[in-house]
């Protein structure tokens, strides 16, 4: 293959991989925006949310898009992205048990933000991790699914600060926390991913510069919201 063809080649196959990625986003982002719509009742109080979802309930890779509500229609932040998700996939609705693997499906306030450095752009709840963050998931344990700093008589922790940049930006998703369920599943966190592939225990994980983005962005006063599981049971309305 002589230069003019191999140029000419090389072209031909940018323009395919363009308009193949605008084509998969376009039905990502309606994806997104059906998803909002068919559980537009329990979404009517916030202004921000996170719509994550996977085509096989079993995969670990999900699309992530975030959403803003602007004249009470959901309109698109941030543009679809990967992100990975419990290693086994989506638990069914209500179905999340602890050391399952699994992410819980479900529509979920999101919390504290737990960082490595102090945070001064986010508007956030949020406080620097010390080594004394602990997060129980000992489902024996009186602490099960909370907060915990300093010294705990639980059999089974997470520390919230890590040797890896996991933990970096480190946000609670409010599941099974009020009330607390022993059991349920426990230490559900929207975090960084750092390896690939990026499957998790059970939480939400994406790459630094976008987790940026939301942790700068998301506003408690607008209620921001995560919506998680896999399209087909997340279009039917949770």
């Amino acid at each position: 293959m002589n230069f003019v063809n191999r140029f000419l080649f090389f072209t031909v196959m940018l323009f395919f991989c363009v308009g193949l990625k605008a084509q998969t986003n376009t039905g990502t982002i309606e994806n997104t925006l059906s998803i909002a719509a068919h559980n537009k009742s329990k979404l009517e109080n916030s202004e921000q949310l996170l719509v994550v979802y996977n085509y096989h309930p079993e995969s670990y890779t999900a699309f992530f898009v975030a959403l803003e509500k602007k004249n009470e229609h959901w309109v698109v932040k941030l543009d679809p992205v990967q992100v990975g998700i419990g290693k086994n996939g989506f638990a069914i609705p209500s179905n999340k048990q602890e050391g399952d693997g699994k992410s819980p499906t479900g529509i979920f306030r999101l919390g504290k933000l737990f960082t490595y450095e102090k945070q001064f752009e986010t508007l956030l709840e949020n406080q620097q991790t010390t080594t004394d963050d602990k997060w129980i998931d000992d489902p024996n344990s009186d602490d099960y699914n909370s907060y915990v700093n300093g010294t705990t008589t639980a059999n089974s922790y997470e520390n919230l600060l890590l040797k890896t940049d996991a933990y970096k930006y480190c946000m609670v998703i409010e599941y099974n926390t009020n009330p607390i369920i022993k059991g349920k599943g426990s230490a559900i966190f929207f975090h960084l991913a750092i390896n690939k592939p990026s499957f998790t225990a059970g939480c939400v994980a994406i790459d630094e510069e976008n987790m940026k983005l939301m942790v700068n962005w998301l506003d408690p006063k607008r209620n921001p919201t995560i919506i998680m599981g896999n399209l087909k049971v997340l279009k039917t309305g949770l």
